[in-house]
């Protein structure tokens, strides 16, 4: 045997056994994992708590506004009928008043 015939089966073993460590370092553990997560889930709830509460505002205001429309609906159905008596009054008081003939 050759002495390069010698060395490649130490090389070939160096090699593998380099690139086993090299890809096991390279893993991440679960608890790693997990933290991560948690911080990814913590955020999460945050903006989803703040979702929920931009929500109920909305429908909140939804209702107030619903509400007020309701209201300005009633005002104007009470300012059309006291229209109608403004109008026959002015009416009345533009009308000549006549003095009877005595």
């Amino acid at each position: 045997m050759t002495q390069a015939n010698v060395r490649k089966p130490g090389v070939w073993l160096a090699s593998i056994l380099l690139l086993g460590a090299s890809s096991l370092g390279a893993c991440a553990s679960t608890k790693y994992v997990d933290e991560q997560i948690a911080g990814v889930n913590t955020r999460i709830d945050a903006v989803d708590a703040k979702a929920t509460d931009a929500a109920q505002r909305a429908d909140a205001a939804s209702s107030a506004a619903q509400a007020a429309a309701g209201e300005a609906r009633t005002a104007n159905q009470r300012i059309d009928q006291l229209s109608g008596r403004v109008d026959a009054l002015e009416r009345q008081r533009a009308a000549p008043v006549r003095s009877p003939r005595n």
